[in-house]
């Protein structure tokens, strides 16, 4: 159990960096991470071997990333106005009126809205790659896996990676220029 410890704290940052793309909220991140570390700590016995360790993490990782995701959503669910602080606006607002402290710069929302539109695009475009490359772009691209770890657990050549990997980036363009970049103005 100690033996995976050091190896653990080392693909932390991977598997916080994969969480965050997923949940978009820090905190929910690292406790998803947090818990995903606890759960191989306690049950190291259940990685058998059978793939890298990182893959055995993330496949841990989803599970509790769906459940962090469900877990927030009840509790927006349950919240009601009573559970609100009640002297919220006295901390907020002078007597005046006007706000105690200006609220931040929320940069630009449509420009933010508009990349939320993008990754579901891109997500759209590569769920429907042929065979394998959507799958191989996932694990190269997103779960930063290396060559060699992918071509073992596919049972694939490094070239033959490579040349799925540049037809599926192909398709990718094709995909995003047609549902994507047509109907934006420049």
């Amino acid at each position: 159990m100690t033996d995976l410890a050091p190896e653990l704290e080392r693909l932390r940052p991977q598997l916080l960096k994969f969480a965050l793309l997923q949940l978009r909220n820090p905190t929910w991140a690292e406790d998803a991470v947090s818990e995903t570390l606890l759960a191989a700590l306690e049950k190291p016995q259940s990685f058998g071997g059978r793939s890298q360790l990182k893959s055995w993490l993330i496949g841990i990782l989803k599970h509790k990333l769906v459940d962090q995701i469900r877990r927030q959503t009840k509790e927006m669910s349950t919240s009601s106005p009573e559970d609100e602080d009640e002297g919220l606006e006295d901390q907020l607002f002078g007597q005046d009126g006007h706000w105690r402290n200006a609220p931040q710069d929320w940069g630009n929302p449509e420009q933010s809205l508009h990349q939320v539109e993008f990754f579901r695009v891109l997500e759209a475009c590569v769920e429907n790659l042929p065979g394998q490359q959507g799958r191989l772009f996932m694990m190269r691209e997103w779960l930063e896996l290396e060559t060699d770890e992918i071509c073992k657990q596919l049972t694939i050549t490094p070239t033959n990676l490579w040349v799925m990997l540049h037809r599926a980036r192909l398709k990718l363009r094709e995909c995003l220029e047609v549902r994507w970049f047509s109907g934006r103005s420049a």
